[in-house]
């Protein structure tokens, strides 16, 4: 089961980002990675829909 953990970040110009991070599996060797990113807090239902 994967996990999802967003934490705000805040910057002087008011744009609100998230750290999101999500568990893959590889295929190669079906070993699970992680994948991590900083993006606007817009987005973030779109970074996690990517397989």
């Amino acid at each position: 089961m994967a996990k999802k953990v967003v934490a705000t970040l805040k910057t002087a110009t008011g744009k609100s980002y998230a750290k999101v991070i999500r568990m893959v599996r590889s295929p190669k060797t079906n070993a699970y990675t992680f994948q991590e990113d900083v993006v606007l807090s817009d987005q973030v239902q779109e970074f996690l829909k990517k397989k």
